[in-house]
């Protein structure tokens, strides 16, 4: 339930069943003018509240990304999962209910990701030199090798981005560290075949992290 959650909290669409990708912008955006994004981008809960969880003070706090709006780390270190899920139905602020587009098991998966799921980003990532605080490169070489039957020794079997502007393992562990974390953790939505996740396979933080510092060390194009 918390990985799944994890991945709702990407891009739900890609993981409810029967779920249609929005093509309007979400109700809350029309409060902002500082991210120029539209469309479904709007929707996903990492656009306003950031890859760490942190919103306008974390790496979303400033750049295209930046919207002003509050971080989900704070609320869920002092909210039961109860009360974050009410928040997911509109307590708060009706215009964040998000009961029109996910059934009651999406919203307590969700819920459940942000009480149990969550890692405080900034403790393990220097924002600055974008390099993993403690990863070890040649531990997080021997955990790749799980990696790399999907993304291929130098991580360019895939590409998540086009042919003109690629975007490989290294490309996110270098430019997007946070974003790299949450993925490895949870797994990335919609993948075929799906992504085994750090929470699911049973890997703590550390693991990852040592994978981050190596993955930093494959091509980016």
């Amino acid at each position: 339930s918390v990985a799944r959650g994890g991945l709702l909290y990407d891009a739900w669409w890609k993981v409810v069943p029967g779920a249609k990708e929005p093509k309007d912008n979400q109700p809350l955006w029309a409060l902002q003018t500082t991210n120029k994004r539209k469309g479904s981008i709007t929707w996903r809960c990492k656009e306003c509240h950031g890859w760490d969880y942190a919103g306008k003070d974390g790496a979303y706090g400033s750049g295209s990304h930046k919207t002003g709006f509050a971080g989900v780390w704070n609320a869920a270190q002092k909210k039961s999962v109860d009360e974050l899920a009410a928040i997911l139905k509109g307590s708060a602020n009706p215009q964040h209910n998000f009961s029109s587009v996910l059934r009651p098991e999406d919203i307590a998966d969700l819920a459940n990701f942000l009480k149990g799921g969550l890692v405080d980003v900034k403790k393990y990532v220097d924002y600055k030199s974008k390099k993993p605080i403690g990863g070890d490169i040649e531990r997080g070489k021997a955990q790749y090798a799980l990696c790399g039957a999907c993304h291929g020794p130098d991580g360019k079997k895939l590409n998540f981005g086009s042919d003109k502007d690629p975007e490989y393992v290294g490309t996110i562990a270098k430019a997007n560290p946070q974003e790299f974390i949450h993925k490895i953790r949870v797994g990335q939505p919609g993948s075929n075949p799906p992504m085994p996740g750090a929470l699911v396979l049973g890997w703590d933080i550390k693991q990852v992290l040592d994978v981050l510092a190596y993955s930093q060390t494959l091509p980016e194009k």
